[in-house]
């Protein structure tokens, strides 16, 4: 093969100086036409330890296939994955929004140090799915993100179950509606094998999210981790990377305000997780694109739920890919002007991609917007007096307009949970749960465990929970998270007490506390900042705001883009 144009990789294999490099690189099985050819780095994070990531080492061969039969080079990495499922409701869920930055950072290193021309990222879990696109982004070099796929449901009694149904169990049985055994069979029956959480959940809306996007290809996220399809899909989008670096086409063709706002579209449309809210403008600032978080409540205002999907739905991922997938959910909204034409990894355009929908007879996962299954949107974000930098309200799931009620104060999410376990939460409290932000928690933990147990206890709705921590995309009900400056930092989350009223209306976008704000903060002396150390310690110090994206870069604000 004769090169035509310089190569990244060329800093490494070409010229009598690098003969030491091209020594290694012969070791490790490169001749010469594998280091003549576009070297792309095929990035996985596949792990043993959680469902969602199992399965990526016996897709990354098909993987490598594609790059071959496209001309080019595969070169393996591997990095983290922090499992949000089982981790939720620990000291280890501290863990996960920061293995979004080490993931990213790590692909850099990995890419940059190797003089790289390309990557293909391979995901599953949550936080690798975005960690994956801002590494693209900020490297700004071909690439795309292969997602693995959903888990199939499983089964008990004949009726279809997730990880949501387990977390919900465990409220069920604290409240003695189910014993001992029903939740063993509940346990043991919801995750039958390799996959992604399967409602649209976190990892679901971000694999849908970054089709939309354009970095993923259409329809390679669709297919569940075990169907027959998804090697074909991992050999596609390894030909895919492969052109992409052959045609130099980098991933800031695709990660665009107008491709970003495509995203938070879908996300909103598909009553998808809150966690897009911080992902969506993290990806955006490694682009050097400000994207403001009252981006979902524009669209939320303007765009409906036209996804019948849990948690606030009936279905599952297994579902809408049955249905017609990405695909014919896109076509929905393009058809009514919801979407852009943008370019995409494909090559193709997106309204090419989407016109390609085939919709299964007899579908009752995606409807249209003209007949939605929810007249607005999925995200809403409230200011006033709580959350002056906002909060994250997840409208999918409920039908509630205004809450008022007592509040109910708790300092992390193991003091809140007890008090659930204990059947201490009232229909009617609004339950706040602090120090569990960006910088308090370490880390921002969801609060899964929380909601699930309330909504197992039959309280879903009937409960509001108020949090500068998250919430994962499987919690569903009267739940508004990523509050704003958090209570580390002084913000006024921290100086609510048990009984003060709080008033939450979604019309007004507000929330409100009826306290004396100037005399509380005379009299409030912030709690010693907790420290874990190592890499726990440097997050708190480096992270931006949730409002931000929870970055550890500078979040960009319009007069700091670069262009885009």
């Amino acid at each position: 093969m004769t090169d035509i144009k310089p190569k990244i990789s060329d800093a490494i294999t070409k010229g009598p100086a690098k003969a030491p490099a091209r020594a290694m690189l012969r070791a490790a099985g490169y001749d010469d036409e594998a280091m003549a050819r576009p070297m792309v780095a095929v990035v996985n994070t596949w792990s043993t330890v959680t469902p969602c990531n199992m399965h990526l080492a016996d897709l990354a061969e098909p993987v490598r296939e594609g790059l071959r039969e496209g001309g080019a080079t595969p070169v393996d990495f591997n990095t983290i994955v922090v499992s949000d499922g089982i981790t939720m409701g620990g000291e280890g869920m501290r863990a996960s929004l920061i293995s979004r930055e080490v993931i990213a950072d790590s692909i850099e290193l990995a890419v940059r140090g190797h003089s790289l021309d390309a990557a293909i990222i391979m995901v599953g879990c949550d936080k690798t799915i975005p960690a994956a696109a801002m590494a693209l982004a900020r490297l700004d070099i071909p690439g795309l993100v292969f997602y693995g796929g959903t888990i199939l449901p499983g089964c008990l009694n004949g009726k279809d179950l997730s990880i949501q149904d387990v977390f919900e169990a465990v409220g069920a049985h604290a409240k003695g509606d189910i014993d001992d055994a029903e939740l063993d069979a509940v346990e043991r029956h919801a995750c039958p094998g390799a996959g992604a959480c399967g409602g649209q959940f976190t990892a679901n809306t971000m694999a849908m999210a970054l089709t939309m996007m354009g970095i993923a290809p259409m329809g390679a996220a669709d297919p569940p981790a075990v169907d027959d399809h998804k090697p074909d899909e991992a050999r596609r989008c390894g030909r895919l990377a492969a052109k992409l670096a052959q045609e130099g086409i980098s991933a800031r063709s695709f990660v665009t305000r107008e491709s970003l706002r495509n995203a938070a579209t879908a996300v909103v449309a598909s009553g998808g997780s809150t966690n897009a809210v911080l992902h969506l403008p993290a990806i955006a600032a490694e682009a050097g694109i400000a994207f403001p978080i009252e981006t979902f409540d524009e669209l939320s205002r303007e765009v409906p739920v036209i996804t019948d999907l849990k948690p606030g739905g009936r279905f599952l991922a297994r579902d809408l890919f049955a249905a017609g997938g990405i695909r014919l959910f896109g076509q929905r909204l393009a058809e009514a002007g919801m979407i852009a034409d943008i370019p995409t990894c494909t090559m193709r355009s997106l309204h090419e991609e989407l016109g390609d929908a085939q919709e299964s007879a007899g579908q009752e996962v995606v409807k249209s917007p003209a007949d939605p299954v929810k007249r607005t949107g999925g995200l809403s974000i409230l200011y006033g007096d709580l959350a002056p930098e906002g909060g994250v309200l997840k409208t999918a799931g409920y039908g509630t307009k205004s809450f008022t009620g007592p509040a109910r104060v708790f300092e992390g999410e193991e003091a809140c949970f007890a008090a659930v376990s204990a059947r201490e939460i009232k229909a009617g409290d609004v339950v706040i749960i602090r120090n569990e932000g960006p910088k308090g928690g370490p880390g921002m933990r969801e609060m899964l465990a929380v909601t699930a147990a309330i909504a197992g206890q039959g309280l879903a709705g009937q409960v509001a929970l108020i949090t500068d921590g998250r919430f994962s995309g499987a919690s569903h009900g009267f739940v508004i998270g990523h509050v704003s400056p958090e209570a580390a930092v002084g913000g006024p989350i921290a100086l609510v007490e048990n009984g003060d009223e709080v008033t939450i209306d979604t019309t007004t976008r507000r929330i409100d506390v009826a306290i004396d704000w100037d005399a509380r903060r005379e009299n409030f002396s912030p709690p010693p900042r907790k420290s874990m150390g190592g890499a726990f310690d440097k997050y708190a110090r480096l992270v931006s705001s949730a409002a931000y994206g929870a970055t550890t870069i500078p979040p960009v604000r319009h007069d700091q883009e670069q262009g885009n």
